[in-house]
């Protein structure tokens, strides 16, 4: 007994280490101080992150990874941001686009063959005829359009993205950003007198007008073109007072006070360019030390968010899940207590970075842990896996263990590729806008959703058990019956309490308490699933088989009131058309009902002697 405390403690210290990895990696190398850059706080998407943040974000979007490989090297996302914005000349090179329609490639002039990646220099030729055919699909409901328009429409969104990007800092195209800058405050008081005083203006006065003008255009297409704003209000100034490069240079003070950040960028840009890290470097220390004495709460979340992106809890979580399970495999064939303890100590320490990566996405989002359909995944597949270890407690066959270990490395394979979409840390819409209904009502029944993909891991396990296993054990059955059935009593209750507290925050949102609304009846759903099996069993309609079959079909009905109405892109509870989903929810929902239909075969029927 000791000795299987001893293994699982060790399987556990392991798997954190394995997890904390990221944490003590140095990063790519360079002179230029990355790590410092990618720290910095800026204002996106209505909330305060890091330039990390931005930078994964945004090559998620235009490339669908957050790194980049480019002449036998990768580049982090950080690495690339700073080439878009500072010397887009070679970021132009760089093959980040994936553009695979045929229609698409044709109206490009590009050849379709086996490079699926394309650099922006490539399809910069026809950047007119993109927009035109992407202006023309967007007017178009996404549901309506043909192939070639979604297509052609996702990379529009994607070109502007970048085009953004490289004039958020600097005009594209600059040369000297500091000496621009200069310039232009130095032109400022020559050219105000010219405009409010122009008897007394001279000559040179009137030409620095003209020059102010020219460059105020710039500027002002500098402000409307920006991707983000980076720099933070200044002492006085309202909290959400951020701007971005050009608004912070037309700003009325600039003359007199610049922000600070203006320099720094402008210093950082050119410095960049120049290959001259520790001008880069001198310029970002300058700016970190006002921001640590004027925005210290803007930079310490940001630096927050950073080593959360870098240490990546729910990529190491997926790991340590397939290890608990692989594991688990290994103990079922072999029968020694030593692997079962390794399993255990691998799913406990899943478990636990699970539980802090949720923890540390409430802390910095401010937020409870289910907001969008990212979170939500994250949050049923933590609570199946919690739920697992707790059953396994009390079961100790390991298949609690592995049904906790398969829901949450699904779920959170399926959050990974939500994440693809932007920012999982998105602002809220303003109906969800209420921490409140998002701590009870919506924790509540995700709740209820991780207890249904648990019963049905089980249902599943019970059935292939059924057929692969050659002697059956009666009283494994029984109690592996018995614990999906708990766990079905579980789930009806958080799926009922939970579908009531979304009729009480509907009807103070909307004044009404129920509207048949596709999101409300797979609601309505899940829970008459859940109590049919209870009421079947007691009445005896069914036992062991039928409640089996009805958990996995459970997953079934779950998965469609979970995915399946946003995918409709009707009702007040739709927020978001994933046509890209739709077959990988047809094809979950096939394999579930084959595996139920594998049910209603006689045990291992193949093996069964013909007459």
């Amino acid at each position: 007994m000791r000795r299987s405390y001893s293994i699982l403690a060790a399987s556990f210290c392991a798997g954190l280490l394995i997890a904390a990895g990221p944490l003590f990696s140095r990063g790519p190398k360079s002179e230029f101080d990355l790590r410092g850059f990618s720290r910095l706080p800026l204002l996106e998407g209505g909330r305060i992150k890091p330039m990390d943040s931005f930078a994964r974000n945004s090559l998620l979007l235009i490339r669908g990874q957050q790194s980049l490989p480019v002449d036998q090297h990768r580049l982090s996302a950080t690495q690339w941001l700073l080439d878009a914005m500072f010397r887009p000349e070679a970021a132009d090179t760089y093959k980040a686009f994936v553009i695979d329609d045929p229609d698409v490639l044709g109206l490009l002039g590009l050849e379709r063959g086996k490079e699926r990646r394309f650099a922006y220099w490539q399809v910069e030729p026809k950047r007119d005829e993109t927009r035109a055919q992407a202006e023309r699909a967007n007017a178009l409901e996404s549901s309506r359009r043909s192939r070639f328009q979604t297509a052609v429409a996702n990379l529009d969104s994607r070109l502007e993205l970048y085009e953004r990007i490289k004039n958020t800092i600097m005009v594209n195209g600059s040369e000297d950003p500091v000496g621009e800058f200069q310039t232009f405050v130095k032109l400022v008081p020559s050219a105000m007198k010219a405009m409010h005083l122009p008897a007394k203006s001279l000559a040179a006065d009137k030409k620095a007008m003209k020059a102010l003008t020219e460059m105020l255009d710039r500027y002002r297409f500098l402000a409307s073109a920006a991707a983000f704003k980076p720099l933070p209000p200044r002492a006085g100034e309202p909290d959400d007072a951020w701007t971005s490069i050009g608004e912070g240079v037309m700003s009325p003070s600039a003359a007199t006070e610049p922000h600070p950040g203006l320099y720094a960028y402008t210093r950082m840009a050119q410095a960049y360019r120049k290959s001259d890290p520790a001008a880069f470097n001198d310029a970002l220390r300058a700016f970190e030390v006002w921001l640590s004495r004027e925005r210290p709460q803007a930079l310490s979340s940001a630096r927050s968010e950073e080593i959360f992106n870098r240490a990546q809890p729910f990529v190491a979580g997926m790991t340590l899940y397939v290890m608990a399970l692989l594991a688990g495999f290994l103990w079922w064939g072999t029968r020694r207590a030593e692997v079962q303890s390794v399993s255990m100590g691998l799913l406990s320490a899943a478990v636990l970075v699970h539980t802090l990566g949720l923890c540390a996405r409430v802390i910095l989002q401010g937020r409870p842990p289910v907001t969008n359909l990212y979170s939500s995944a994250v949050f049923v597949g933590w609570v199946a896996a919690l739920l697992g270890l707790f059953a396994e407690r009390f079961h100790k066959k390991g298949f609690a263990a592995a049904g906790g270990a398969l829901v949450g490395f699904c779920s959170l394979l399926v959050a990974h590729h939500l994440s693809s979409s932007g920012d999982t840390m998105e602002m809220m819409r303003a109906v969800l806008d209420s921490n409140f209904w998002l701590a009870t009502h919506v924790v509540t029944i995700t709740i209820g959703y991780g207890g249904t993909f648990l019963a049905g891991a089980l249902g599943t396990s019970w059935i292939l058990r059924l057929h692969f296993v050659k002697k059956h054990d009666a009283e494994t059955s029984k109690a592996l019956t018995g614990l999906a059935y708990g766990i079905i009593a579980f789930s009806l209750f958080f799926s009922f309490v939970g579908t009531v507290l979304g009729g009480i925050w509907a009807d103070q949102s909307w004044g009404r308490f129920w509207g048949w609304d596709p999101k409300e009846n797979g609601a309505l759903l899940i829970v008459l699933w859940n109590a049919s099996i209870l009421h079947a069993r007691w009445t005896g309609i069914i036992r062991e088989r039928g409640i089996m079959v009805m958990a996995v079909l459970g997953s079934v009905v779950t998965s469609l009131s979970w995915f399946g109405v946003n995918m409709l892109g009707v009702g007040l509870h739709s927020y978001g058309f994933m046509d890209k989903a739709f077959w990988w929810l047809v094809a979950f929902a096939a394999v579930h009902f084959l595996i139920a239909a594998l049910a209603l075969l006689p045990p291992r029927f193949w093996t069964t002697n013909k007459a």
